[in-house]
């Protein structure tokens, strides 16, 4: 596991190296923060620092960080890099920089700050995308954890109505009452099980995929080849879906997501002082980082180690071979998704605790991103519409509309066949698109006040070109080399002719 440990050290590195440098440049000082000057004992509170982080914490992750790293080390170890490289210079970057900026601006919204920065019309623009992604998450996130829930006891419909019941709740009381005692004990049992996975990766050191395998992954698919047939599934996925862009889609959480940017204001109107930013919204993204790069792991050890087979019983292990060989068989990355691939995973290595730890992590961590979407939601109309939101009659004004909107999208989703993966992959490449606006946002404040802008113009040119080829070609175009070199070619010129255009007319408007 040599990647891996140098991966780790390279996450802890990045926020003392790189953390402090991207500091310097925005020079957190003294000065009253929202939380203090804006208090209104609803959405503007000042907690205490360690709250603030693990809401943060959990706010930003859900399962992204767990199920988008599983499903990410199906590309292999490139997935390391990713996490890695994408946390330290995007994610990280992209999370502390949104969150200061908001703490400057009274704790501003993403749409207002992109509006400030980019224009009036994109500010429109984002505001409906960004509404539409944050009820996406509300409909995504609830309809998983309930068919887990109902696994248990009881009936999917029943816990749809009680997670929504909650979702209610928390979006309209204050801050400080479910969501600042709740979280951080959900955020703990979180860190809990991922220290508890990676003193059992310690322990077992299984012998796993390393950085120089990449481009050559035959020891690990030819030792699970049976009678002819690719058992693992790997090999068949990566034609359909190629590294550039799709690994970049897939793995959002742990390495960039625009999601964040949503989440980050509500922290910046409870901190007590902006020198905390850097470990609260750094801090936070590194974290996630390292959370990715162990269920990255746990994936490759389940995978293709063949981990898989010592926890799950004798009988599972036929039951899978017997099928893998039909016609319609199941791969193994087919035949365990995600959510089984957490819940065997924990309840194999940490018995009893860890599954109850599981169950927390696959329902607990969706249902409390859902719910600070809701509620970025309800803030961010408040704010385009000046809506004061201290009285409870006119938060209800906001929050219903959000959440008829948001059940009539999960009806959809539970009417179709394949409601959920659709809604899956609209939510995945919204959630990158909108980190490509923020990182763009952010460049174009740091260009107007003659700081150093590359730290995100390189992130957002990048993340331009990932979106746009996700977009514009399909699964079969991605195969083709020449096309995809042309698209990153063409967007990343366009996009850098852009910055400089506008560069050039701010600075000559300024003097």
């Amino acid at each position: 596991m040599i990647t891996f440990i140098v991966s780790l050290v390279a996450l802890v590195l990045g926020y003392l190296i790189y953390g402090a440098i991207v500091e310097r440049v925005m020079r957190p000082d003294d000065r009253v923060t929202p939380a203090v000057r804006l208090a209104d004992g609803v959405d503007y509170v000042a907690l205490p620092t360690w709250k603030v982080f693990m809401i943060q914490f959990l706010n930003i992750a859900g399962t992204g960080p767990i199920f988008g790293a599983i499903m990410g080390m199906w590309f292999g170890p490139a997935s390391y890099l990713w996490i890695v490289l994408g946390c330290i210079f995007a994610g990280a970057v992209h999370d502390f920089m949104s969150g200061m900026l908001s703490l400057r601006h009274d704790g501003a919204n993403l749409p207002t700050l992109i509006g400030k920065y980019l224009g009036g019309g994109t500010r429109n623009v984002m505001l409906v995308f960004t509404v539409l992604l944050l009820m996406m998450v509300g409909a995504v996130f609830v309809y998983s954890p309930a068919l887990i829930l109902a696994s248990m006891w009881g009936e999917p419909l029943l816990w749809i109505i009680v997670i929504f019941c909650y979702y209610v709740i928390a979006t309209l009381l204050p801050i400080d009452k479910i969501i600042g005692r709740v979280y951080p004990i959900f955020a703990i049992a979180l860190l809990v099980m991922a220290a508890g996975l990676l003193v059992g990766l310690f322990v077992k050191m299984p012998h796993l995929p390393e950085l120089w395998n990449m481009g050559d992954m035959s020891q690990w698919t030819g030792n699970q080849m049976v009678d002819g047939t690719d058992t693992l599934g790997v090999v068949g996925y990566l034609q359909k879906n190629p590294i550039f862009p799709c690994l970049f889609i897939t793995i959002a959480c742990g390495a960039i997501s625009g999601f964040h940017a949503t989440q980050s204001p509500l922290m910046a109107r409870c901190l007590k002082s902006e020198r905390l930013a850097r470990p609260v919204f750094y801090g936070a993204m590194i974290t996630e980082g390292l959370v990715a790069l162990i269920w990255a792991t746990v994936s490759s050890y389940f995978f293709y180690y063949g981990g898989w087979k010592e926890v799950v019983s004798a009988e599972e292990v036929t039951n899978f071979m017997t099928q893998v060989q039909l016609a319609d068989g199941k791969s193994l990355i087919q035949y365990f998704p995600a959510p089984q691939v957490v819940k065997l995973v924990c309840s194999g290595w940490l018995g009893i605790f860890g599954g109850t730890l599981a169950v927390l992590g696959v329902v607990a961590a969706p249902i409390t991103s859902g719910d600070t979407a809701f509620r970025s939601a309800r803030l961010i109309i408040a704010e385009w519409l000046h809506f004061e939101q201290k009285t409870m009659m006119r938060r209800l004004m906001i929050s219903v509309p959000l959440f008829v909107a948001s059940l009539l999208l999960l009806i959809w989703q539970m009417e179709n066949p394949d409601g959920f993966n659709v809604l899956w992959q609209y939510f995945g490449w919204s959630n990158q698109a909108l980190s490509v606006f923020t990182l763009w946002m952010i460049t174009v404040y740091l260009a107007r006040n003659r700081k150093p802008y590359i730290i995100t113009l390189i992130p957002a040119i990048f993340m331009t070109v990932v979106c746009t080829t996700f977009l514009i070609a399909s699964p079969q175009a991605l195969g083709r080399p020449d096309f995809t070199e042309v698209t990153i070619t063409v967007v990343a010129l366009v996009a850098l002719a852009w910055f400089i255009l506008w560069y050039r007319k701010d600075r000559a408007l300024r003097l």
